[in-house]
This record gives structure tokens, sequence and C-alpha cells, in this order.
């Protein structure tokens, strides 16, 4: 049976068509399904009991409440969400002061094989749809404390570029959500065909995972560098006006002894010379069998001072939820091993 939730306003016009009824049923489920949040089909009272007995016999909500949580002494939460079967993923909701955000999968596992990323260690397994995306917005207890997205959780949301954009359009629309795009960033490791199409067709906030300013170093770190050169992504980026609404970020994690010299700081500055940007250091967090080590406090210090003073705006991305399986993929790992251990 097929889902209701995750439908755009179009795609609810042609169900509608299809089931002969009126035109304007469409946006009223739409407005059912977004602005008013029922949990069943016989919720929608200003439909016909016709309609929703049509609706009934071809579809369900496809709306699903976590599997489990992780609470950490900061504030910072984790859920896990089923995504089909034996399958997994996970968002984090990580409030702060004033602002509140949800981190979003767009992928079961990945595959785009970063050296540093537990998620790509469990291979991929799945797209999600754009319901299953915006489920985890849905579905998240915290839902209406919510002020900012990221789709910075599990997957590479451009290696799923229909689905992510078709959930965008749900939260960003007049008839959907109606979050203003500036609330939204999606994070990418620099899949070029997608990210132009994002460009052209979005206006949500882009952010960058750099890593590196030296190719072999990069490709080390990133498959995707062999493909897709960071020099190919900047390229990309130089090509169109962002104006001062939208912003450009970079994500760069901080490794010892590998990406982490004044060396580094002076090819990046050379590379984003021009381009109006923000750089983000990451701490490392370890995942199991990686030889990456995080880079010491003085270090990410001394590298965001140095590309401050070649006037490039850097920021220490805080750490959150370390006592909960923080890193990217590490509950749902857990989940997939539990699930697929033999039973005795």
């Amino acid at each position: 049976m097929d889902v209701l939730f995750g439908k755009t306003l179009p795609e609810l016009q042609e169900i509608t068509t299809e089931l002969g009824l009126p035109t304007f049923t469409a946006k009223q489920i739409a407005d059912w399904l977004y602005k008013k949040q029922v949990d069943s089909i016989d919720e929608m009272t200003n439909l016909s009991k016709v309609a929703r007995q049509k609706l009934s016999e071809r579809f369900e909500m496809g709306i699903t409440a976590p599997n489990s949580e992780q609470a950490s002494k900061d504030g910072t939460k984790k859920y896990l969400f089923p995504a089909g079967c034996k399958r997994f993923i996970e968002s984090a909701y990580i409030p702060d002061r004033e602002r509140a955000t949800l981190c979003v999968s767009s992928q079961v596992g990945c595959k785009m094989g970063c050296l540093f990323c537990l998620t790509g260690k469990q291979g991929f397994q799945s797209q999600l749809d754009a319901g299953q995306i915006v489920n985890q917005i849905r579905s998240l207890p915290e839902r209406d404390k919510l002020t900012n997205i990221v789709y910075m959780g599990m997957g590479e949301p451009f290696d799923n570029l229909d689905n992510v954009m078709k959930s965008l359009e749900i939260l960003t629309a007049d008839w959907g959500y109606a979050m203003s795009p500036r609330r939204i960033t999606v994070s990418t490791i620099g899949i070029v065909p997608a990210m132009r199409h994002f460009i052209e067709n979005s206006q949500c906030h882009l952010a960058v995972s750099l890593h590196s300013p030296f190719h072999e170093e990069r490709l080390k770190l990133m498959p995707v560098e062999n493909v897709y050169p960071a020099t190919e992504v900047l390229d990309l980026l130089r090509s169109f006006d962002f104006g001062r609404q939208r912003r450009i970020s970079f994500e760069y994690i901080m490794f010892r002894d590998i990406n982490d010299t004044q060396r580094h700081v002076n090819e990046l500055a050379r590379m984003l010379n021009g381009l109006r940007c923000r750089m983000n250091l990451i701490r490392f967090h370890p995942i199991p069998d990686t030889p990456l080590q995080c880079s010491t406090e003085e270090t990410i210090a001394a590298f965001r001072d140095g590309l401050m003073r070649k006037g490039i705006r850097t920021t220490i991305r805080a750490s959150r939820g370390q006592d909960i399986f923080a890193a990217c993929g590490m509950l749902s790992t857990k989940a997939l091993v539990k699930e697929q251990a033999p039973d005795f």
C-alpha cells in the first residue's frame, strides 16, 4: 500500500484526479498532512466519507515514530527510526539557547566511503523517500521547538537528489510546512551536477565537506575527490551569485598531523580567496577501527586564528552529545549489528 505522507501538492493533485475527487481536495489533504499533522485519514474531517474511503483503500499515512531515544547530559538527543526490514536511520536533536536544530538523514547507509565516517562502513542499503526524510521532523517529540534543520545525518543528500529536493519542497512550500529556506542547510561532499541543480532550484543554505585543500590528501580521506575534485566544486560555486542572504559554508574535520598545519591554512586561503563563505572546524570523534585522531585543542584554535587572519570567517563547532553514540552512524550501526546477529 502506498503512503500519503511525503507527497507533494502536484502528486496529491494527480491522486485526487485518479480517484475522481474534486480538484480542491488535494490542497485539503496537504493541509491535514503538513499543517494540522493528523495521524489518520479518518481525521481529515472536511473530506467527504467517500473521499476518505477511497484514500484509505489505496493509501496509509506513512508516519513512523522513533524506535528508541538516547538523551545526553547536554540536552542533545538521538532518535533511531526504522527504515525498512532490519534497517535504521538516526536523527539528532540539538538545542542551543534560542536555537533548536535537527540533523536529519537522507539515506540508509552511504556509498561514498569516506575514511572517517561510520555510516559509510555500513555500506549503502537504500534511499530514503521524501516521506521518510520529513517524517524525522514530523515524528520528533520536540518538533514544535525546532528552528533549524540540517541535512548532515546518515547518507549523502545529493546522492538521493530527487527525494531530498522533494522533501525541501514540502518543508518550504506554502502548502507544506512553510519554513524559511534560510533555516535549512544541506551538506554535501561535492557531487557537482546535483549541487548545480540544488543551487538553481532551492534557496536553502549549502555546506560542503572539504577536509583538505590538497588533492592527494583529500583523495585519501574522500574517494569522491577522484570524480569531483575540490577545485571543480569551487569553480561551480564561483559561477553563481548567492546574494547576501544565502550562505555557503565549508566543513573541515580536524585530523591530527594530517590536515592541521600552517601549510593547510595558506592553501585554504588561496583556494577560497574572493569567495564569500565561512569555515566550520569540527573535532574528529573517533570511530571503531580507524587510525585517525583529532587535532589538539591548541592546534584547532591556532588553525582557526590563522584562517581568520587570512580573512576567512571561521568557527569551531561545539561538540555535542558525546555520551550518547555521538558520531553519526553509531546508534544505527549498533542496532543493525543487533538485528543481524544470529539467534542461538
